[in-house]
């Protein structure tokens, strides 16, 4: 294949990766004050670690998790109408709930690896902690908590992007127009 090919076909790509980094950059700060303010609720990072339930044996699901998770939630949703409406604008649209369920998804799977990339992070025997005195729980700056959540996150968005503009908005939409396509010849 020729460049001027290779960029005919490919040519968008690079600055949907572009658009979706810049939602992304948003949804980190979006993510970023929830654990800010959930932390703050809790009396800061230094409770981060706290225990809220038992999982199974000696595991616990921990305040932390908690936040990871809220995070994760209140992001979701609002990366996904930043992408839907300016990344992928471009298109038949599916209805909103078909496109945002395997948004959801996507984000679902990669928030389950960066659960246990967290924890590795976080955990003191892990090999992969970060380590004092850099990082600890006495300062903002340098908690471990909020670098944990936002190196997970970092480390999660390049599979976000791939898997959401190949299937959220690229297969979903589509499978509507084909269907569409379809009772509209009827």
């Amino acid at each position: 294949m020729s460049p001027a090919t290779l960029y005919a076909r490919y040519g968008h790509v690079l600055p949907q990766f572009v658009k979706f980094g810049l939602v992304g950059g948003a949804g980190v700060a979006v993510n970023m004050a929830v654990a800010v303010l959930l932390n703050k609720l809790n009396g800061g990072t230094v409770n981060a670690q706290r225990p809220l339930f038992r999982i199974a044996g000696d595991y616990y699901f921990r305040y932390s998790n908690l936040v990871w998770l809220g995070g994760f939630l209140v992001a979701v949703v609002f990366n996904f109408v930043l992408n839907r409406y300016w990344t992928f604008r471009h298109g038949a649209k599916a209805p909103f709930w078909r496109e945002f369920w395997p948004f959801f998804a996507v984000g679902a799977v990669a928030a389950v690896a960066g659960f246990f990339i967290k924890i590795a992070l976080t955990n003191p025997t892990s090999p992969l902690y970060l380590p004092e005195p850099w990082f600890h729980e006495n300062a903002g700056l340098q908690s471990r908590e909020y670098w944990a959540q936002l190196l997970t996150i970092f480390i999660t968005m390049p599979i976000n992007f791939v898997v959401n503009k190949l299937w959220t908005f690229r297969a979903v939409r589509n499978r509507h127009a084909a269907r569409a396509a379809g009772r509209g010849a009827v």
